[in-house]
């Protein structure tokens, strides 16, 4: 397998240097070949060539199996143009239309809801990837005065509401589930939601064995700190997706556990933590490492390795059970330090 490396900025240089580290270890321990090419895309590529991606970037992109990324953002970089070009770029143009995240607590005590544990964080979150406000339609007009419109357009398609809850019903009947819950936001948004209606109840009509239930997106934003319990599959719009898989994020112990997956079924796939580059943070061996490493499990199990991935996931469970963490998670290890301890663990040595 051929993967591309983008280690980012801040502090994702160093998560995804451990997650590197930690798939090597897998491929050592399987007996796989696995070509990691690192790739120096982000600010200190685009401040010292004024290129946040190559004219033929994505075309090299589509020639992986996979794409590992870090995280992208720096204060140098004001307008987040690297960010929008490569992150929000390679999306579009490889349509990666499934933002997939799963949202599963490891251990009890990293819960931040009372009474609540591994029992009742356990869930994905299917979010639309390619359209709504993301898709930069909108503008500004007499910027920078006291008379300034701002417009911003969402954009819902038949094509792209389509795949994505027939997506989210595929996962759960490959893996045995029996709920899907939609959330939109129709009784303020009629027009753009009223397709997401009629789409949700177009698709669950052929899935008969699955229980499709709907949720306005603030109901569910409640539900989630309330009671996770009752969900196992979600699939919402982009924006929407964005805001709760942070809180599904919480739910499971902190941002730095959180990996995501961008998706397109039998092409080349992007997968990153959730976290941001966290400039603050950087170069102190601080940061938590695991949603890098369990983004490339994710990874991994996309693609068909799934021994190998399952082997990874063991190994993240084993660190937090044991305490091999960073301090965000109760561990007195650094960033550096967790990694090889995952990686040793992955190899048996």
């Amino acid at each position: 397998m051929r993967v591309a490396v983008i280690p980012g900025d801040g502090i994702g240089k160093e998560v995804t240097a451990e997650a590197v580290k930690v798939l090597r270890a897998a491929g050592e321990k399987s007996g796989r070949r696995l070509d990691l090419e690192s790739l120096p895309w982000g600010a200190d590529y685009y401040l010292q060539s004024g290129i946040t991606i190559p004219p033929n970037g994505f075309d090299l992109l589509r020639e992986f199996d996979a794409i590992l990324l870090g995280a992208l953002g720096d204060p140098r970089v004001p307008d987040n143009r690297t960010a929008r070009d490569i992150l929000l770029g390679t999306r579009f143009e490889l349509d990666l239309f499934i933002n997939f995240r799963p949202v599963r607590l490891i251990d009890d005590r990293l819960c931040p809801l009372k009474d609540r544990g591994r029992k009742d964080v356990n869930f994905v979150v299917f979010r639309e990837n390619t359209e709504g406000v993301y898709v930069g339609i909108g503008g500004r007009f007499k910027a920078g005065t006291t008379d300034e419109v701002a417009i911003q357009e969402e954009i819902n398609t038949y094509k792209g509401v389509h795949r994505i809850i027939r997506e989210s019903f595929e996962f759960a009947k490959k893996h045995g589930l029996t709920k899907v819950c939609m959330a939109d936001k129709s009784n303020a948004m009629a027009q753009g939601h009223a397709l997401w209606q009629r789409v949700f109840k177009e698709v669950s009509a052929e899935y008969p064995g699955i229980q499709a239930t709907h949720l306005y997106i603030d109901a569910l934003a409640l539900f989630l700190v309330r009671d996770p319990g009752q969900f196992q599959v979600i699939v919402t719009n982009n924006l929407f997706g964005d805001i709760i898989t942070d809180i599904g994020g919480a739910l499971q112990g902190g941002l730095g556990m959180a990996a995501s997956g961008n998706i397109h079924p039998g092409k080349t796939s992007l997968f990153e933590p959730v976290h941001g580059s966290a400039p603050p943070l950087a170069g102190k061996n601080i940061a938590n490492p695991m949603g890098a490493i369990l983004s490339a499990a994710l990874m991994l199990e996309t693609i068909g390795w799934v021994e190998d991935a399952r082997s990874i996931e063991a190994a993240v469970e084993a660190a937090v059970r044991e305490g091999q963490g960073t301090a965000d998670i109760g561990g007195k290890l650094g960033t550096s330090q967790v990694g090889d301890w995952i990686a040793k663990k992955v190899t048996g040595a």
